[in-house]
């Protein structure tokens, strides 16, 4: 199914053609079902960083956790040493 914006497929029609849908996201979301629902969205690199930078739109944004964002970044956290 296609829309001026996405395109959606099964996961399978995505796995058989991965690149195909891979280069289409680069102009276009790509979005991926399983089981007749929407499950995934496949975007480009520079659509997330668009989306970074303008955030979210209200307030009903996902939180996340700052701190163990930071303990990833850094490569700090529950990784432990024996």
């Amino acid at each position: 199914m296609r829309t001026d914006n996405t395109v959606t497929v099964t996961s399978a029609e995505f796995h058989r053609n991965i690149g195909t849908y891979q280069d289409i996201a680069l102009t276009k979301a790509v979005t991926i079902t399983k089981n007749g629902r929407e499950r995934t969205v496949l975007i480009s690199a520079e659509g997330v960083r668009a989306a970074q930078a303008t955030g979210p739109s209200s307030g009903r944004g996902r939180r996340t956790n700052r701190s163990a964002d930071r303990s990833v970044a850094t490569g700090e956290g529950s990784r432990s040493t024996c």
